[in-house]
């Protein structure tokens, strides 16, 4: 991408190219926007192991349930407000208790998203 830009910052300082030069900022803002459009993809499963894998695993019980008892018994309602106030919402999963951290302050909504995807993944309904 870098050598696009400086491309198109090349053609842009050149007089013959004037029909380019007219484009190139279009060019370049189409190409700014790609980039972030790329950057809000994020994969649910990066998430999952910068935050989730210490106590949960896709398939098996660890420390908490697999993501596979989240999916089938949760919506997509009940997996985000539990992740971002677990003590809010552990009565209304039926849990006595609950000693998940509330991640509210370590994700982002794109990340909220990206990692309730991954989690609906494992839905064996």
């Amino acid at each position: 991408m870098i050598y696009i830009i400086m491309l198109l910052s090349f053609l842009y300082k050149n007089k013959e190219f004037k029909m380019i030069k007219s484009y190139s900022k279009l060019i370049i803002l189409l190409l700014f926007l790609s980039s972030l459009s790329q950057a809000k993809d994020l994969n649910g499963e990066e998430v999952f192991r910068t935050y989730c894998w210490g106590c949960h695993h896709q398939t098996s019980v660890a420390f908490g349930p697999s993501f596979e008892e989240i999916a089938d018994n949760r919506t997509v309602g009940e997996i985000q407000g539990h992740i971002i106030s677990p003590k809010s919402m552990y009565k209304q999963l039926g849990h006595k208790r609950s000693v998940m951290p509330s991640f509210k302050d370590e994700l982002n909504q794109n990340e909220l998203d990206a990692i309730t995807k991954f989690i609906q993944q494992y839905k064996s309904k």
